[in-house]
Parts: structure tokens; C-alpha cells; sequence
């Protein structure tokens, strides 16, 4: 296999292992095999799409083989998608993914753009260069499954597809990263990815790529030097039939049988005029010297030194080189310029005349390596004014801009800057990260050096946020004349510390702003977020005193605007959490939401939004906070906060249902916002919720082992977050061992759950349940404590007044009281239970009823209340609670039993979709 400059045919050799896989791959994403007639587009052709990777070192012709593969697959009737890394462009956030996906999309009117995108367009869009960002910048994750769904939809249109990339290695990381990860779904759709790459110098990033599996196992194809009979059918093909055994032979000796060193060597014999024997042999050691390293720059400088800065200004702008911009940053003119072009042409260095390209990236690396620093770093800079004044932005100069020596040079700074807040927009931190860090070192000048601190912690937030706290400390330390700035830098610190598990910090950063602010609404800001961070704290100091401020604030606010309104939120939390009556907290929510509070802002987070969504359903108001959770998921969706925002969102939805008695669908939705997490991170905040609306939906389902696994799994034990969750993650924890008959070991978690909550003034068993588990632990061994501890329970439950909150701790109680009086209670539960949302507690007191019933020896009620109970068992998806009903239905004397309720024969109805999920990864 050789490559060559443009226009020599490219032959390929000793290849037919690559190839025969290369046909076979095609066969499987067309469904045709070579040379057959394709059958008519009637959807019955099967397509079988996959990965298929070549890795070798450079020079033995990878270029050429993916070359080959484009030709092939077009023969096929497939749809090509073509990229290419480059050196000098691997910080070029997705460089891969515009080459790959722009020219299907790049000749469409905005219209089109946005029919074709639909709601991926503000997210999709700015990453591919096809529109301007505007608004919130999406998550790398939201970012990441908007290219998932386009390429999809690509596929599906234009079936079947064969996206090829060489030079994996030099691909920039954004783009890598997306494609290792879409990889293994291509089995399911008719794509064929295709890509190569230099083993030893595919970057730590994508260290993944090697292992996906493929069509070659779970290791790429490795490519192998060529033999001797190989290498000396590529020379005879070039100088001439008559080259001698000895001549090829030595040829194949000194390249070690690369294709490309061996092509080159034959092209310089022939413009030597050499012959091919042996009497020339003595020199192609010295010829192949000239073909790489020292001997091309050698080359290149006899060619003249116009000539060389042309190639050196090339070697500096990468790949797709415009003829203008290499002339501007080589200061030559414009003919000189394209003399020197032809003249690197003719040397085989450059290909191409509307766009240059270097013959080979060996080619284009050993020119750019033999840049002298100093010139090197001058040319990127002069790259970085010609980008500019040709108008193709910030974004572009910035690359140029990075290879620079600081020099305290304003402009730098500025397009450093607008680059990173583009760049930042179209979904890539962490390359903003490198523009902003480059211009601090610039350094900006002592007024500017805050603002760049600021947009550097929000560039790193949501990749590091114990680094944001940093780079937010280091510009207050700055001297800072726009109270905004201030102000968004204290808020944003505030929100970091918080988001890195310091609640306390981040509580004390925007209390000590409030008291030292002058501006009344600022200072009505400031106390908002400490209301809101000392909510979630587990070591606030004064709880009580905190709720009475914040009522008194909340009851004179009227919600004229966002800050007042969360505010008002937040009481109708707090109250919520102390057990006030349910009238109170619906009041308060229902201010909070006069006017609006939105899901997604930059400057807020969605804590507040979702708050006020979870006070609905503890009233149960479920149907309203279903309404709100579908609003903010969309909103998520929307906007492309697809990673903890969508987690949260599909996490607390499914906590909604599960309080609601949809087990089936709560555990899907658990899952799919445990799936969320888990991209996130281990150990975040979000994984805290998940893994323990999960484990409790797996209880109610009776599947506590699977439970307590889930737990092991995540390490969901102590030490416990600082920050509050709900439900209550060391509550959670307390049930499952609970769950498992680990009685002493619950009753001791359990007590040091309320020993924590109580002091805290959180009295509300509707929201934390904590009483009644520990009552069903105590039982075993102290039933008198029991006794009193699920009577406490109840009376709580009744000053908070939701029929679920009351019903559920009177089962409990008549759970652990038992005889006469725990009959009353489970009337008086069931009562209270029918006229709740609550239909897997429901099921619970009437399968308890039931029992206590046949206990007391009055069957036919008995029974009555045991089918009722099996009945909302089945249906709610609980099923150790239906073998329960069952198992009590069993043990009533014959003549008065009744037929059991079977398990359904045909599964039950598919849980829905989270409501406004359209957008949902494909």
C-alpha cells in the first residue's frame, strides 16, 4: 500500500486481510454482498452496522486504505462521512465532528436548519459552526447526545452510512470522546464507523477507543510493513519494469518496508535520473534520509527561503490550508506566494491549489518540528492576526494564540476572551478552560484580571468545582469597580462550594454579602441563597431561628419579582419539612409560582424550582408536581442540561410515582436518572438521590437484597452527605437494613436519623419517615417504645394533614399496637388512605387489616379487605406485598376463602415516558 502526491495512482498491496474485513463489513451495514443487484428500498434488506479500526505506525498506509474504503463504500451506494484529524488542530473543539457533519448541513437555509435539527438546534448547531450560541451553554453531556441524535438521524435518512475517520489520534478530544462513546450503539443502525490511528500516539483521552468491539474483536486490525516482493512491485511500478532484484530489494531494506518511504525513495530516484541496479544502490540509504526528518528540511531549504516560510506558514495552519491566509502569514506576496506553491508541489510537500495540503502528515510534522522556536512562536501570532482580519473569528485565532509567548498585549487577551465564551456556548469547557488560562497568563491588565478569573470559574464549574472556588477567590481578591461582576462572582462561588459538598462555606459567602451590600435588592439576593444553602445543610447551627427569619421575610414579600419568589419557596419548603399544615405550604407554593420560576437560568440554580415541585407532592398535590417536573425536564432537554439538571429531573419525577404507588414506572425512572449520574460522576450529589429513590422503590417492590446490592455497589453508607437529600439518604439506609430483618442495626441508624432531624426542627414524618421504621425495628425487641415512638409519628402527621403523611403512620401504629385498638387505627388509616394518591400505602393498610382481621377470627371482612389489598398490590407493581395478601388469603379456614387473584398473564402496561421527554437521547 503507497501514497503519493495527487494525481499518482495509489496501489494496494498485501492488504487483502484489511480488505476482505472491509468486505465483509459492507456487506453487513448494505445488506448486499459485492457485485449483487441491491434489492428494491422496501425495509426488508437486513443492515448491520459496527466498528471497524486500523492502527499502525506511520507510513504504512492507513490514508490509502480508508482511501480505498471511501471508494468502495460509494460503489456500494452508501452515504460517506469523511474527517480527518490534524496536528495542529486538536484543540479545535469539534474539529471531527464539523468535518464530518457540516457538509450535509452546512448548504441549508436556517429554516431548513431548524426543521432538520428541531430542538437540538440551539445545542447541536454552535458545536458544528452552523449558528451562533445563544443562551444558556449546554452541558458536555446534553452536547454530546444532541450529536448522538443527528447522527442518527443521519443514518436513518441516508442508510446506509460510512463514516470513516483517519488520524484518530490527532482527533480533538470533544470529538473523540463522542464517537468512542456513540460506537457500540452502530450495531443497531446501518453504520459502519471506520477509523485509523498511530497506536503510540492515540492520546490518554481516548484510551477507550481501543477496546470498543469491532468487527475485528476487540482489538484493532494492526497493519504490518510490506514484504520485499511488495515493496518492489511499488518501485518497478514507478522508476520503471526494469529495476533490478538487488536494487528492489534494498529499497525494501532501507524503508524496513514502509509504503510511503518506499514510494518516495522511488520518486527521487527517477528525478535523479539514477538507474535502478545494483550500481546504484550505494545511495539509496542517503536518498531515504532525504525522504524523512533532517534530509526533507534539507530538501526543502534548497528550494529557496520564500519557499521554506511558505511551508512553515503552512505547517503552522494545519489542515485546508487557504492559499491567502499561508501568503499573509509567510509575508509574500500573492504571486510569490504561488510561485513557491507550485515549487512545493513539484517537491511532492504540498497537494491541491484552491485549498493546500500537505502530501503526507509525515510530511506536514517534519516541517513544522524543524521551525525554529522563536520563528515558530511569531508565525502562530501572525496566524492569529490573519485569521482575524480574514474574518473568521476568535474562535479560530485561538489556537494560533495558545502556541504564544505572553507579551501583556491586550488583544490577545480580548480574543482569548470572546473565543472562550463562544467556545463555551457551543458546549466545550474545557477548551475554554485553555483559552482563559492562556490569558491570564498573558496577563490582562490588573482591571480585567477579575472578569477573566470569573469566566475561567465558569468555564471549569461544571468540569471542577473545588477549582472554581479557587480561580472565584483568587478575582475577589482583585481589585473589582462593576458591583455586577462582584455580585455574580460571589453568587457563583456560593453555588460551587455548595455544589463541592462545603454547604457551610457556601451559606457564610453570601451571608457576609448581604450584611456588607448597599443595595437593597442585591442584599435581598444574597439572603435568598444563604436561605436556600443553609436548607440543605445537615450542621446548621440554628435551624429554628432560620425558619422564624425566613417566615417573617417570606409573609411580608408579595413575589413582585425571582427573588422574591424564592424566597416565598423556600418557606413553603420549610414549612413543608417542619410539618406545618398542608394549607400553609400550598399557600406559599402557589405564591412562589404567581409570576413564574423558571427551570433554567445561568445566574440561579433549579434547587428552588424543584423544591417548590416536592412541597405538592408531600401535600398530595402529586398531579401539580408531575406538571412541574414535565416543565423542567423539558426545560433541560431544551436547553441541553442533560447530565445532573435531567438526572434530578427524571430522579424526583420518579420519586413523585413512587409515592403515588407506580412502582413499575418509579423504577424506571430511577434508572434512567441513575444512568445520568452515573456519567456525571461517582459520588455526586445526584448519585445520592438516585441510588436512594432506587433502593426505596426496590423495597416497596419487595426486593430488599437488591436494595441492599445497589447500596453496596455505590457505597451508599456512611459518612452520609453534609448536604439534606431526600429522601433521607442515611433514612434510606436505615430501611434497608430494616428491610433485611437487621433489626438492632436499623433501630440504631434509624434514632440517629431523628436525633439529627428533630434537632433541626424537621418534625414532618410525611417527608422523612424515620419514626415509623424505627417504630417496625423497636417492635422486636422494646414494643412499649415502639409503641410510643409511632404515636409521636401520628400525632406530627396529623399537624401536617395530608392523608397520606396520617394514614401511613397509622398503619405503622397499628402495626406495632396490634389487638383492638390497632383495628381502630387501620380503620381509621384506611379511611384516611382512600381519600389519598397514595395507592401502594393503601395496599399496605388493607393487606395489614386483612391480617389483623383473620387475626381476631372475622373472616369474611377479612377477606374482603385481603383482596382489596392484593388487588392494589398487582396493580401498583408491589409485588412481596401481593404474595403477602396472598399468603394471608391462604391461611383463612376453606369454606370461606376466595378465589386469589392471579398474577397478570400478559405483562402490564409500559410504564409512560416522563412527561415533555421528546428529546430524550435515541
Amino acid at each position: 500500500m503507497a501514497g503519493g502526491p495527487a494525481g499518482v495512482a495509489r496501489t494496494l498491496l498485501e492488504r487483502d486481510v484489511e480488505l476482505a474485513a472491509v468486505d465483509d463489513a459492507l456487506t453487513a451495514v448494505t445488506g448486499v454482498a459485492p457485485g449483487a443487484v441491491p434489492e428494491p428500498a422496501d425495509g426488508q434488506v437486513r443492515r448491520r452496522g459496527g466498528l471497524l479500526a486500523f492502527a499502525g505506525p506511520a507510513g504504512l498506509g492507513k490514508t490509502t486504505l480508508l482511501a480505498e474504503v471511501r471508494a468502495r463504500a460509494a460503489d456500494r451506494g452508501c452515504t460517506v462521512l469523511s474527517a480527518r484529524g490534524g496536528d495542529q488542530e486538536q484543540q479545535v473543539a469539534f474539529h471531527v465532528a464539523r468535518q464530518l457533519l457540516q457538509p450535509l448541513l452546512a448548504g441549508s437555509t436556517e429554516a431548513d436548519l431548524r426543521a432538520a435539527l428541531g430542538s437540538w438546534y440551539g445545542i447541536v448547531g454552535p458545536a458544528l459552526g452552523l449558528c451562533t450560541a445563544q443562551g444558556a451553554a449546554p452541558d458536555p453531556q446534553g452536547l454530546r447526545d444532541g450529536l448522538d441524535w443527528v447522527l442518527t438521524h443521519v443514518v436513518v435518512r441516508h442508510a446506509p452510512v460510512v463514516l470513516v475517520l483517519d488520524d484518530a489520534h490527532w482527533a480533538d478530544p470533544q470529538s473523540l470522546n463522542w464517537l468512542a462513546a456513540f460506537a457500540p450503539r452502530t450495531d443497531d443502525l446501518a453504520l459502519l464507523v471506520v477509523v485509523a490511528y498511530r497506536p503510540d500516539e492515540l492520546p490518554p483521552s481516548a484510551e477507550a477507543f481501543r477496546g470498543l468491539p469491532g468487527r475485528a474483536g476487540h482489538r484493532p486490525l494492526g497493519l504490518e510493513p510490506l514484504t520485499s516482493d511488495a515493496i518492489g512491485l511499488l518501485v518497478r511500478d514507478r522508476v520503471g519494469a526494469h529495476a533490478d532484484e538487488e536494487f528492489c530489494r534494498e529499497c525494501w531494506a532501507v524503508t524496513a518496508g514502509n509504503p510511503f518511504e518506499a514510494v518516495e525513495l522511488a520518486a527521487k530516484v527517477r528525478d535523479r535520473g539514477l538507474q535502478p541496479d545494483g550500481g546504484s544502490v550505494h545511495l539509496l540509504r542517503d536518498l531515504v534520509a532525504a525522504v524523512k526528518g533532517s534530509g526533507l528540511v534539507a530538501r526543502l531549504e534548497r528550494l529557496g527561503p520564500s519557499t521554506v516560510r511558505l511551508a512553515w506558514a503552512a505547517a503552522v495552519l494545519g489542515t485546508e490550508i487557504r492559499p491567502a491566509l499561508a501568503a499573509a502569514v509567510a509575508g509574500l506576496g500573492t504571486q510569490e506566494a504561488a510561485d513557491c506553491a507550485d515549487r512545493l508541489r513539484a517537491a511532492r510537500v504540498l497537494t491541491g491549489s484552491r485549498t493546500l495540503e500537505f502530501v503526507h502528515p509525515l510530511i506536514a510534522t517534519a516541517v513544522y518540528r524543524a521551525i525554529p522556536d522563536a520563528v515558530r512562536v511569531a508565525l502562530h501570532g501572525k496566524a492569529a492576526w490573519a485569521v482575524v482580519d480574514a474574518g473568521l473569528g476568535p474562535t479560530a485565532a485561538a489556537r494560533h494564540l495558545l502556541e504564544t509567548h505572553p507579551e501583556e498585549d491586550p488583544w490577545v487577551v480580548h480574543q482569548l476572551r470572546a473565543a472562550a465564551r463562544e467556545i463555551l456556548r457551543a458546549g466545550a469547557p474545557e477548551a475554554a478552560r485553555s483559552c482563559l488560562a492562556r490569558a491570564l497568563r498573558e496577563p490582562p491588565p490588573p482591571g480585567e484580571r477579575a472578569g477573566v478569573l470569573y469566566e475561567l470559574g465558569c468555564a471549569t464549574q461544571l468540569l471542577e468545582p473545588p477549582t472554581t472556588v479557587n480561580h472565584l477567590r483568587a478575582a475577589l481578591e482583585e481589585p473589582i469597580d462593576d458591583p455586577e461582576l462582584r455580585d455574580g462572582i460571589l453568587f457563583l462561588l456560593s453555588q460551587s462550594l455548595a455544589h463541592s459538598d462545603r454547604l457551610s462555606e457556601a451559606a457564610d459567602v453570601v451571608g457576609r454579602a448581604a450584611r456588607t451590600t448597599t443595595g437593597a435588592r442585591t442584599r435581598l439576593r444574597m439572603q435568598a441563597e444563604q436561605f436556600m444553602w443553609d436548607a440543605f445543610r445537615s450542621d446548621e447551627p440554628d435551624s429554628p431561628g432560620r425558619s422564624r427569619r425566613l417566615a417573617r421575610l417570606a409573609d411580608r414579600l408579595t413575589g413582585r419579582d425571582l427573588t422574591e419568589r424564592y424566597i416565598i419557596g423556600l418557606r413553603a419548603w420549610d414549612a413543608t419539612l417542619r410539618g406545618e399544615p398542608t394549607g400553609t405550604v400550598l399557600r406559599h407554593a402557589a405564591r412562589a409560582l404567581r409570576g413564574g420560576l423558571p427551570w433554567v437560568d445561568e445566574g440561579r440554580g433549579f434547587e428552588v424550582p424543584a423544591l417548590v415541585a416536592m412541597t405538592y407532592m408531600y401535600a398530595d398535590r402529586p398531579e401539580r408536581a408531575e406538571e412541574l417536573f414535565a416543565e423542567g425536564i423539558a426545560d433541560f432537554e431544551r436547553h441541553g442540561w442533560r447530565g445532573a439538571h435531567l438526572s434530578f429531573g427524571y430522579v424526583l419525577l420518579g420519586y413523585v410515582r413512587h409515592r403515588c404507588g407506580r412502582l413499575a414506572e418509579a423504577e424506571e425512572l430511577a434508572r434512567d436518572g441513575l444512568r445520568l449520574a452515573d456519567r456525571v460522576g461517582r459520588g455526586t450529589p445526584v448519585q445520592w438521590y438516585a441510588v436512594g429513590v432506587l433502593a426505596g422503590v426496590l423495597i416497596a417492590r419487595g426486593r430488599p437484597e437488591e436494595a441492599a446490592a445497589l447500596a453496596a455497589d455505590y457505597d451508599f453508607a456512611a459518612p452520609f452527605p453534609a448536604a439534606v437529600t431526600f429522601p433521607d439518604a442515611q433514612a434510606v439506609h436505615g430501611e434497608i437494613l430494616l428491610a433485611l430483618g437487621r433489626y438492632q442495626e436499623a433501630a440504631a441508624e434509624l434514632a440517629a436519623v431523628g436525633r439529627r432531624l428533630d434537632r433541626r426542627g424537621m418534625r414532618n414524618p410525611g417527608w422523612c419517615p424515620w419514626q415509623l421504621h424505627l417504630a417496625l425495628a423497636e417492635a422486636h425487641d422494646a414494643p412499649d417504645r415502639a409503641a410510643r415512638t409511632a404515636l409521636d409519628a401520628v400525632a406530627r402527621a396529623r399537624q401536617f394533614g395530608a392523608p397520606s403523611a396520617v394514614g401511613g403512620a397509622l398503619r405503622v401504629a397499628a402495626e406495632v399496637i396490634g389487638g383492638a385498638r390497632g383495628l381502630d387505627l387501620l380503620a381509621e388509616a384506611v379511611a384516611r388512605l382512600e381519600v389519598s394518591p397514595a395507592a401502594h400505602e393503601l395496599a399496605a393498610a388493607r393487606v395489614a387489616q386483612g391480617a389483623a382481621l383473620r387475626a381476631a377470627g372475622r373472616r369474611g371482612a377479612a377477606a374482603d379487605a385481603l383482596r382489596l389489598g392484593l388487588e392494589g398490590a398487582v396493580g401498583c407493581g408491589a409485588d412481596g406485598l401481593a404474595g403477602t395478601a396472598r399468603a394471608e388469603l391462604a391461611r383463612l379456614p376453606a369454606p370461606l376463602s376466595v378465589p386469589l387473584p392471579a398474577a397478570p398473564s400478559v405483562p402490564p402496561a409500559a410504564p409512560q415516558a416522563p412527561p415533555a421527554a421528546a428529546p430524550r437521547e435515541t
